[in-house]
Parts: C-alpha cells; structure tokens; sequence
C-alpha cells in the first residue's frame, strides 16, 4: 500500500491530449431532453440546461455507451452508515444475484458476511460473485484475509458462491518474488467499486471495510436501472474470467488460489503479452458505444455514460474515462460552456500535470478543488514512508495554489480542505471522495463577461451558483494510476432535471460542509511546511514510478 499511496503523492506526466477514438453505435432517432413547458431560457430551465449538456453529450455518445433514465432512479446516499445500511438491506432482499467488485473486503466484517450468509439460506436461487485484488486480498496470508473471509462461504454454498482475484500483469517473475507485499500494489490493482444487486448498482470509491461503513467519507450513488446493473454485471464478470479462483482449503491461509483452465485469457504470471492479448478481445467489445440500449419511451431529462479504466487490459485509447474526461473539461474551456462552475474533488490530491492544465484551461466562472487536510487523510500518523503522504499532499497543494495564481484565476478558483476532527482521535474522520460536478453559465454570460465578472473573496460557494448538470462519479483518483496501473469504473451523469439538479448541488454542499479555504500563506506556516526528507521521497517514488 505504501508504494501504492506513494504514487498517488506524486503526479507524473501523463498526455491527456489523446486522440478520441470515434466508435459507431446502432442508428438510432435523435433524442432530446424534455422542455418541461419552460417559458423562457432563463439558465433554470429544463430547455436551457438541455441545450448546454448537448454540447458534451453529442461527443460523450461516439465514446461511451449511453443510458437514458429517468431522475428519480437515482438516488445519492450521503454518509457511510447509509452506504453501508442500504447495501445490507439490499443484500438482504436479494432476489437473484449480487456482484461485489472492490478492492478488498475487511478481514472482519462478520456481520457483512453473516447478512450474506442468511440472504443465501434464504433464497436457494440467489447466487454472489465477488472480484477483489489477488495482492490486496492476500496480504496477510497466511493470517486472516479478505481471502481467507470468503472461502468459507464456498465451503458452505459452494457454486453459489464465486470468489475471484485479479492479478497485475505488471508484476511477474523476479520482480514479483523480491518485491515485498507492504509495497508491490504499486504495479496495478483491481480498484472498481461495482455493488450490484439484482437491477440496482451502487457506484462509489468506497472498499468494504469498517472506516468506509463509519466515518470515512466518500460518493454513494445507487442507479435503479436493470440495464445498467445488467451492464456492469457483464464488466464484473468479463474482468473475474481473468482473474484467480479462490477455494477454501484446510491450510493455515484458509484457502488456495489457481487460474482456472476455463479463463478467458492465459495466467499473467505465466504469459503477461498472451494474457492482455487475450484480455484485450475479452473486454474490448463491452466498452463501445454499441452497448447503447433502445432509447426510453417519451421525453427524458437524464442520461449515464458508464466510462472506464482498464489500461493494462487494453490497448491505447480504448478505455473510455480519460477520453470522456478529455471531452468534458474541453468543452467547457469554450463557448458556450466557457465560464461554467465546477467542483472537484480527490482525498489524495495528486491530479496529473496534463489533468491540472486541462482544469485550468476551463476559465471557469469559479471553481473549487476539495480535498482532505492532513488531520483527514488517512495516512495520517502512519509509520515509515507513508507517514510522509500527508506531507506531501501539502506541498502539491501548494504548487497547485501557486500555478493558480500564475495564470491569473487566484480570484476564480480555490482551493478548500476537509476536516471532520483529526485521524486517530475517537471523532476523527477521513476523506476519500473523488469526482467532479458542473454547473454552467447563464444564458446571459459570455466568455468574456464570466471572466471580467466580479467576484467575492470566498469563490465557488454553491448557494450563489446554479445546481450541477452533470457530475462523475466513481472509483478513480484521476492520477497516473488511474489511468495506467489499475482498474477504474465510473459513471458520467448528465441531467436537465431541477430536482435531480438540486440533489448534486446538496451533495456539494454536504460534502464542503467540513471544509475550509486555504491559500498559499496557510503554507507557510512552520506546521504546514515541507521538509526536505518528503521531497526527497516524492523524487524516489517519480523514479520508481517511472520504471513501472
């Protein structure tokens, strides 16, 4: 974890200029978003909104595949308890399946095992599968694991029961036998946060573990809708065929783990090239626009764009987050969209440098970056080389403030942190939301009467701004990892609707609740600087980073 958190301290160049591939999809009638018999263009109508969300979705539908809901089959939890009650009690009432794609489950959540356990007795038609990471999953073998939680379900429910480890092939022969297991998730993880159950999915960048179920705050967005359940059954299921099958054993680690015969691709441990080869032809396919469902009947106000991340499964370009971020924050850098508001956010605050450029490049009306404090990270404390995280995060912040101010938009966009009490006190809390919301300019604006607009000492304070229009939603932290080393899956959302509208803008604000802004004379002071062993460290972390 230690070199994985690392890299996350450290933004490495990384093009996001790509080229957007152009995939065909099904012919299909054009589709508009309702008018709700708006009266006028004023920037709170459904017409408005429509207009302007056209201008990115045109281009989101030759990367991603789309999805047409209505709003209120979406609904955004707020908390994790609430993440972790309402991901029992749809457990709980299982009818016929669940997926569980995380990067591990905690080895002592007994009572999450115990309400799948009876959710299985009751129901002798339910089946689960769960897709962990094989390094992340193992890591305290042979003591108590991830692994060694799970097996004992296959012993008890046998086929019912599916429990698969993807493994990187980026960390094979020599290198994965001299690496030690504190550091070697530095080369790539499973890091999707699927929660499926029968015709709903919950999208986050929570793990299932105790801090993620209490007082770790993160995004919770529960998507009602048995075609995007469906779809990203198909993305679970395609990625657990190329990965490790656990089985329970009478051994001190508790279980065993082999590449069954049936897989989709040959082992990455054996043959890393024949694996993403065959992995690539496996997973390629369900990416595509052609993945499109018929349209909904009627007018709709709401559409998702499943994107993601699976780089060192793929081949260039075919992962569809990084273009379909690309085409977001490009069209918002022009007209009409130039002098939108947007939030961003990211516990680990380490966006690439061609990530930065491209926020920037937005000229926004007011932007704001969250991220966590010290006192919230949850490396905070932490003994050896990740103890330094934190530190290191506050320098990138301070270069953040500083190529702000470079480029002249320190009166448009601030930088907040996030503080719920301070790591390892009886109400301390961590920060681990990631994501992005847009609001965009009044009919009114132009490019250059947003950027001459006056504006208040304390930007981006949602109550003076429009509702969101679209947000992203997922398991990615937006870094080098994101989208070279690990296995991302997140949600586009675009609406016209006011009331799904106001619900994004209420998560904004809950979120910034804790949150204050800094500037770069927080910095300076003798508690907020940094020293020349975190430098130093950060330099050895962009070496190794480099030789991955």
């Amino acid at each position: 974890m230690i070199v994985r958190s690392c890299l996350r301290a450290q933004g490495p160049r990384i093009a996001l200029r790509r080229r957007i591939p152009v995939r065909t999809r099904p012919v299909q009638c054009a589709r508009k978003y309702s008018t709700a018999n708006a009266p006028s263009m004023s920037s709170s109508t459904p017409q408005f909104q429509a207009s302007m969300l056209a201008t990115i979705t045109t281009d989101l539908d030759k990367i991603a595949p789309r999805f047409e809901v209505q709003p209120d089959q979406i609904e955004i939890l707020k908390t994790p308890s609430e993440f972790y009650e309402t991901l029992k009690d749809k457990i709980s009432k299982a009818q016929s399946r669940i997926y569980l794609s995380t990067l591990y489950m905690g080895k002592t959540e007994h009572e999450l095992i115990a309400t799948i356990r009876t959710a299985l007795l009751a129901n002798p038609n339910l089946r689960i599968s769960f897709l962990t990471d094989a390094l992340r999953g193992t890591r305290e073998s042979p003591n108590a694991s991830c692994a060694s939680l799970l097996a004992p379900l296959i012993a008890e429910f046998g086929s019912r029961v599916q429990v698969r480890m993807f493994h990187t092939p980026n960390l094979t022969g020599l290198r994965k036998k001299v690496i030690p297991n504190r550091i070697n998730e530095g080369w790539g993880l499973q890091h999707m946060k699927l929660y499926g159950v029968d015709d709903e999915v919950i999208m986050s960048g929570a793990n299932l573990s105790g801090d993620y179920f209490t007082n770790r705050q993160d995004r919770y967005h529960l998507l009602k809708d048995a075609r995007l359940a469906e779809y990203f059954s198909k993305i679970h299921a395609g990625v657990a065929a190329l990965s490790f099958d656990i089985q329970p054993a009478a051994t001190q680690a508790g279980y065993t783990m082999s590449w069954p015969s049936s897989n989709a691709a040959p082992s990455p441990l054996v043959s890393p090239p024949a694996f993403r080869k065959a992995a690539a032809a496996h997973l390629a396919p369900l990416l595509t626009p052609s993945n499109s469902p018929a349209p909904i009947a009627g007018p709709t106000t709401t559409t998702i764009y499943p994107i993601l991340s699976l780089v060192p499964l793929l081949p260039d370009d075919t992962s569809t987050e990084l273009p379909a971020l690309t085409t977001i924050l490009s069209s918002l850098a022009r007209a009409p969209l130039r002098g939108s508001t947007w939030t961003f956010t990211a516990g680990y605050f380490n966006m690439t440098p061609s990530f930065r450029r491209l926020l920037l490049s937005t000229q926004p009306r007011s932007g704001t970056v969250l991220t966590a404090h010290p006192f919230a990270n949850g490396f905070y404390g932490s003994k050896g080389v990740s103890g330094m995280l934190p530190d290191a995060y506050t320098h990138l912040s301070k270069m953040f403030l500083r190529k702000v101010r470079y480029e002249g938009l320190d009166e448009a966009i601030a930088l907040k942190e996030w503080r719920r009490g301070k790591v390892g006190d009886e109400d301390g809390w961590t920060y681990h939301a990631k994501g992005l919301w847009v609001s965009f300019p009044s009919p009114s604006s132009s490019p250059s009467a947003a950027s001459s607009a006056p504006r208040s000492g304390d930007v981006a304070e949602m109550p003076q701004q429009e509702d969101p229009s679209l947000t992203v939603v997922g398991s990615s932290n937006y870094t080098k990892r994101s989208y070279e080393l690990d296995l991302e899956a997140n949600v586009v959302i675009a609406t016209s609707d006011p009331g799904l509208r106001r619900r994004l803008g209420d998560e904004v604000k809950w979120l910034a609740e804790y949150a204050s802004r800094v500037d770069e004379t927080e910095f300076e002071k003798p508690e907020r600087r940094v020293g020349v062993s975190v430098r130093l460290s950060m330099w050895l972390v962009k070496v190794l980073g480099g030789a991955l």
